[in-house]
């Protein structure tokens, strides 16, 4: 069943912070039922995430402190796309400034979108593989603790406590799929 998207009647911010716009949406569907709606205004500019893989045997990871859920979050590097920036330029900007990496071969896995019910936004995820040592200076607070995980052992990933975000578990398993482990 192929389904007409509904009418925006009209939408308006309800709120605004330094980081997130919620907007309110009013909208009429196919039947005639109309529901207001509230999401996060994407900014458009999409993100990248990117899975390391040091000479096809190591993932690279970081482990950085996660203000959403106040605890240190091990994960994938992953970022904003800059204004004029390519996806596939912010994955290995990304990789520089968060694990000190850069990447000669650099591979779309897929596009994912983030709880689309309430926000707008896509990630772009990426495999970085032919990694050379490279840093840029990023915006974190503190130094991002490089950790270093054997390729063999990627499902041993999914056991640790603080390896929980979504979007680093299913680049987990794209790159499982990719790499064919």
């Amino acid at each position: 069943m192929k389904h007409k998207k509904p009418d925006i009647l009209s939408s308006e911010v309800v709120a605004q912070s330094r980081l997130f716009t919620i907007e309110q949406v009013n909208l009429k569907f196919s039947n005639q039922v109309e529901r207001q709606y509230e999401r996060m205004k994407g900014s458009n500019r999409g993100a990248v995430m990117v899975v390391p893989v040091l000479n096809g045997k190591t993932l690279l990871l970081g482990r950085e402190y996660a203000a959403g859920t106040h605890s240190y979050e091990l994960g994938f590097p992953k970022g904003l796309i800059d204004p004029g920036e390519e996806a596939h330029e912010a994955a290995n900007r990304e990789l520089q400034e968060e694990i000190g990496f850069g990447s000669k071969k650099l591979t779309h896995l897929m596009e994912l979108s983030l709880a689309p019910g309430y926000f707008a936004s896509k990630m772009q995820i990426f495999i970085a593989e032919e990694l050379f040592e490279s840093s840029l200076e990023g915006d974190e607070p503190e130094p991002i603790e490089l950790v270093s995980w054997p390729l063999d052992k990627w499902q041993s990933l999914l056991d640790e406590k603080d390896f929980s975000e979504s979007r680093s578990v299913s680049a987990l398993f794209l790159a499982q799929k990719y790499l064919k482990l």
